[in-house]
């Protein structure tokens, strides 16, 4: 089974969503596991919006990647360029990935255009997580 590590700024949302498809995608060939640099809590409109496509993540919790120090993962995935900068070095064999989502949380407007941009970028962590099993796992 191959160990998957997504990480973001705060793991509350791309990370979080990216988990979310991962583990869904990937089903028992995979342990997926997400992180921080630091924690912000799991942000409910990621939750929601994960909700609204069939994805549970409601029992996730925001984590700090110096929590998973100790585990040997093959693929560590940054989904913005602030995590991929500020990654600790893991002493694994890990193959490392990069690609970066905009900021969902950072979005601003009225409810309906802050959602629709938490769906834009859930639809293309969506494509991206598909398209990582299919390849890697």
């Amino acid at each position: 089974m191959k160990k998957v590590l997504v990480l973001c700024t705060g793991n509350s949302c791309r990370s979080q969503i990216a988990h979310g498809y991962l583990q869904q995608f990937a089903g028992n060939k995979a342990q997926v596991y997400s992180a921080g640099v630091e924690i912000h809590g799991v942000n409910p409109k990621a939750v929601k919006i994960m909700t609204d496509d069939g994805v549970d993540i409601s029992n996730h919790t925001s984590n700090n990647v110096d929590e998973y120090m100790d585990i040997s993962f093959d693929y560590i995935i940054t989904v913005c360029d602030n995590a991929k900068e500020n990654c600790p070095y893991f002493p694994s064999k890990a193959q490392r990935f990069h690609q970066n989502f905009p900021d969902p949380a950072k979005a601003t407007g009225t409810e309906q255009e802050v959602m629709e941009e938490f769906k834009r970028v859930r639809d293309m962590i969506k494509v991206y997580a598909a398209d990582f099993v299919k390849q890697y796992v």
